[in-house]
């Protein structure tokens, strides 16, 4: 195995831990006719059953990894949470104080 490759998983792995998956969860979609029972009706019939993908809520932001400004696919749930660390934006033309 080459070492390129092995580098390559190893990063993947690295991103994968940082962010998650990010891999689509399966599910149906039903299809039904009728009135619910607790509305006055004789009951919900499921007339078709198709399969779905539950997507994850991408955002392409900028965030910070070990030091450098790169841009990624991450889950809106963890920039919402403040797991991701975004770069410090700055006026142009200023340094910052020490």
């Amino acid at each position: 195995m080459s070492t390129l490759k092995k580098n390559k998983r190893l990063k993947l792995a690295k991103r994968i831990a940082l962010y998650g998956e990010n891999k689509p969860a399966t599910g149906n979609s039903l299809c039904q006719r009728g009135k619910a029972k607790y509305l006055g009706g004789n009951g919900r019939k499921t007339t078709g059953i198709t399969r779905r993908k539950f997507k994850v809520n991408l955002q392409n932001i900028r965030v910070v990894e070990d030091g450098e400004v790169v841009r990624r696919n991450v889950p809106v749930s963890l920039i919402r949470s403040g797991m991701i660390e975004r770069p410090v934006v700055r006026k142009p033309f200023t340094v910052e104080a020490k």
